[in-house]
């Protein structure tokens, strides 16, 4: 987790519990690259609340499934 983002997410785990998506595969369901997808996987890009809701969606499970505040 990259300093000065409070935010941590179960998106890798929640991935994987859902026949091993990949991120392209949850990229394509949310309207947004590989790449973007990637990086708030890894901490370093905090989504909008759209795509925060896109990805929790996708999942079907709450926000607070996916994010969790830390800060």
């Amino acid at each position: 987790m990259t300093p000065g983002l409070p935010i941590a997410n179960q998106i890798r785990r929640l991935r994987f519990e859902h026949g091993e998506m990949t991120q392209s595969d949850l990229a394509e369901k949310i309207g947004m690259t590989r790449q973007t997808v990637a990086a708030i996987e890894a901490g370093k890009y905090s989504p909008s609340l759209e795509a925060a809701f896109r990805i929790a969606h996708v999942f079907g499970v709450g926000l607070d499934e996916v994010f969790q505040w830390i800060g």
